[in-house]
């Protein structure tokens, strides 16, 4: 784990969580979506934005009497707000911008920020950004790491 600093803290109660990912292709939902099954496997509720709000590419242009990019930025907004706990997906060449806009807008507002990399790419020989480094308490690299972290005692 070189790069990270651990940081072990039991979860002991059921967290909110929000996952903050890319969702435009099949691969990146399913892997969202098998991370959300992890989650509510150890006793925690998720927002979900892909499941919760969809992709924008597939919905009306009109939500709710608002242009679908407006729905989707507050409904993300309401969520955020709402979780105690956000989940950062670190992985591709670069992170997401809207996860990285979720990581910002939650580390300002105090929320537990957790960061999960599975993915050998990096920003500058070996680190990501220092600006997203920065945020997460912890970064977990596997589904078994992810499992320990979030199980409930």
């Amino acid at each position: 784990m070189e790069g990270f600093w651990i940081v072990k803290e039991s979860l002991m109660k059921k967290r909110k969580i929000y996952i903050a990912a890319p969702l435009f292709s099949e691969g990146e939902r399913a892997f969202n979506e098998r991370l959300d099954a992890i989650l509510r496997d150890c006793g925690h509720e998720t927002f979900l934005p892909q499941r919760e709000g969809g992709c924008v590419a597939d919905l009306p242009e009109i939500i709710e009497g608002m242009p679908k990019r407006k729905y989707l930025f507050q409904l993300d907004c309401a969520h955020m707000d709402w979780c105690d706990t956000l989940l950062f997906l670190f992985d591709g060449r670069v992170p997401d911008e809207g996860a990285c806009f979720e990581l910002g807008y939650c580390y300002a507002r105090g929320k537990q920020c957790i960061g999960y990399k599975t993915d050998a790419r990096s920003f500058i020989n070996g680190f990501d950004n220092v600006m997203l480094h920065g945020a997460p308490q912890i970064v977990l690299h596997n589904e078994q790491e992810l499992r320990a972290f979030f199980a409930q005692e």
